[in-house]
């Protein structure tokens, strides 16, 4: 292996759906994902239908850089996120952009398969 730098600049993917974006990198072995979505973004309305699923059943670490977000559990648990957060979510739940700001948090588990579309 080589010393390597990544930007999201020149993503090696891009999975786009209305009122957001899910961009890849790999580097080292890992897959790195970069989740932006818009004010009145939600997994359930905008990601759910495209992959046939009422609540994400995709695993996720990860850290959110801007914006808020809830993430509510298919159990009826909720939390906010914002700005500086760690976060682990289990598969089964919903998620949905919070005021009126850009969300956006990088993903360091889960990427690979998280809004994997098949048109």
């Amino acid at each position: 292996m080589k010393l390597e730098i990544r930007r999201f600049d020149s993503p090696d993917e891009t999975r786009t759906f209305q009122k957001g974006k899910f961009e890849l990198l790999t580097t080292g072995g890992v897959t790195v994902g970069r989740a932006s979505y818009e004010p009145g973004w939600k997994w359930s309305e905008h990601v759910g239908p495209r992959v046939g699923a009422d609540s994400c059943a995709v695993e996720h670490v990860g850290l959110v850089l801007s914006g808020h977000a809830v993430v509510a559990m298919d159990d009826g648990t909720e939390v906010e996120i914002g700005p500086g957060d760690l976060f682990y979510v289990p598969p089964g739940h919903d998620s949905w952009v919070v005021g009126d700001e850009p969300y956006v948090s990088l993903h360091f588990l889960g990427a690979d398969e998280y809004a994997d579309i098949k048109d």
